[in-house]
């Protein structure tokens, strides 16, 4: 590779690899001191101690979250309903991109089908319709419920139908010409070639479930059937000494609301840190995985 070694080059690099540091910095961060204060003592969290290291270190908001059993079971509700969610979500989009990707000679109710999703985009038909559309079909307290709720991601939808419409017609050409079929066509062509988007659209679509809250506080009749995100939510500090033990006032005693709030966000990122690196790649490899030899 060759470089130029003039001095505005130089002073070029210099800028971008401050820029790259400082960008870099301030995204690792906020999840450095979420660390930091999930783990500083109570008092030190309260009056505003902690910036780039713990002080006074504490496990005590830690304990009290892995204590609780109802914290597991909302974590695992939550890997619940992001696995199902993801794979429902990509399979309704892999599916349902494909044919409005074709021009409308080919498709003849794109364009019908494409205003719909517009509009259905552009106008929500609001909470209530929507809770009272899953009481009816008994969907409250069912994971199914937490699933379909976002079964169909118009955005995303748009994404996928924009990158599929930019594949080599050529491929398509070619796999017809051997005889395959649609569906053939659609996940032995076309998905080989969307993998980069379609990893970008997997990481989308799964920290949307994970972090979505509201939905399972509406659909859920108790904390038994919250996922975590909402579970997490509703938990704070609060101290009732009249049917607490001593050693028990002690232990609350050495929590704060600001700790613990830090302990949640911090575990709360954590499988989300986990699978990222895994499609890391994906972002960073081409548009394309395959090419047409002429």
């Amino acid at each position: 590779m060759i470089q130029s070694k003039s001095i505005g080059s130089r002073i070029f690099n210099v800028f971008n690899v401050i820029l790259m540091t400082l960008l870099s910095v301030s995204c690792i961060y906020p999840l450095w001191y979420a660390f930091c204060l999930s783990v500083s003592s109570k008092s030190a969290a309260n009056s505003g101690l902690v910036t780039f290291y713990p002080v006074g270190f504490s496990l005590a908001s830690y304990q009290q979250i892995m204590g609780d059993t109802q914290f597991f079971r909302s974590f695992l509700i939550s890997v619940e309903r992001t696995v199902l969610g993801t794979i429902v979500t990509m399979l309704i989009l892999i599916i349902f991109a494909y044919p409005l990707s074709k021009p409308a000679s080919e498709y003849r109710p794109k364009n019908v089908i494409m205003w719909i999703v517009i509009f259905c985009m552009l106008f929500n038909g609001g909470t209530i319709p929507w809770y009272i559309t899953m009481v009816k079909y008994g969907l409250i307290d069912n994971i199914w419920g937490l699933v379909l709720c976002g079964g169909l991601p118009v955005f995303n939808l748009i994404l996928l139908i924009n990158f599929y419409r930019g594949i080599p017609k050529e491929l398509i050409e070619a796999a017809q010409v051997d005889g395959a079929g649609e569906w053939r066509i659609l996940f032995r062509i076309v998905v080989p070639c969307a993998i980069p988007v379609l990893a970008t659209l997997i990481l989308f679509t799964s920290v949307g479930y994970w972090n979505e809250f509201f939905q399972g506080l509406v659909l859920s009749s108790g904390e038994r059937h919250y996922p975590l995100q909402t579970y997490i939510k509703q938990m704070v500090v609060s101290i009732q000494t009249t049917n607490l033990s001593m050693d028990q006032i002690e232990k609350m005693d050495k929590i704060s609301n600001k700790s613990l709030d830090a302990a949640k966000i911090f575990i709360a990122m954590i499988p989300m840190l986990v699978v990222y690196p895994f499609l890391q790649k994906y972002f960073v490899n081409g548009i394309m995985l395959g090419a047409v030899k002429e």
